[in-house]
């Protein structure tokens, strides 16, 4: 959900982007390298490529700090959203590649297995990402196995209140198939650092 007004700290940190200023993508690495490397490596499953997925993440960056829009959301989702679409168009690349070589499978198992390592970014994504008070209702009620009334007794709420956690969780979590617009520009056509 966008909010009207962005975190301060995104705000400046973008501003900063855009004047050029080197130390600004140096804390903005420093905060979402992390992220950026786990997220490419849970598409990719690949430290090597998902390296280069974190060099072309701030690389794209730096040289296109106005695409972000603090009105669509916080600077992490966006720094997430370009890792996930480098990391999915890098996969769709390696895994034609290996289609063409082998001609094993068929395009369709090719998009298939895209779309799974895209949705499973997404949900790891959204999962470390949501509110604790959701994550703990969902890791009660589906990792341990508690029923809703077990649930709000651990979490010490209601049982309305454990459910409207467990419903907004599940609903958080039902977007991890949706896909994000593909609109982003190639990166390289900024300036340099």
């Amino acid at each position: 959900m966008a909010k009207n007004t962005p975190p301060r700290w995104d705000r400046r940190m973008q501003q900063r982007l855009a004047r050029g200023e080197a130390a600004a993508l140096g804390e903005l690495y420093d905060r979402y390298a992390s992220l950026v490397h786990s997220l490419a490596h849970r598409v990719l499953d690949d430290d090597k490529a998902a390296d280069r997925v974190t060099r072309d993440v701030f690389g794209h960056v730096w040289e296109n700090p106005d695409t972000y829009d603090p009105r669509q959301g916080s600077l992490r989702s966006w720094v997430a959203n370009v890792t996930q679409e480098l990391a999915v168009r890098q996969l769709r690349e390696t895994e034609r590649e290996a289609f063409e070589a082998s001609g094993e499978g068929s395009p369709e198992e090719l998009e298939q297995k895209i779309r799974r390592a895209s949705a499973a970014a997404r949900a790891d994504y959204i999962v470390r990402s949501m509110p604790k008070p959701l994550l703990s209702a969902l890791q009660l009620a589906y990792f341990q196995r508690r029923d809703c009334r077990q649930t709000a007794e651990d979490l010490g709420v209601t049982e309305d209140e454990a459910r409207r956690r467990l419903r907004l969780g599940l609903q958080l979590l039902s977007t991890a198939n949706s896909r994000a617009g593909d609109g982003l520009p190639p990166p390289g056509n900024g300036r340099s650092l």
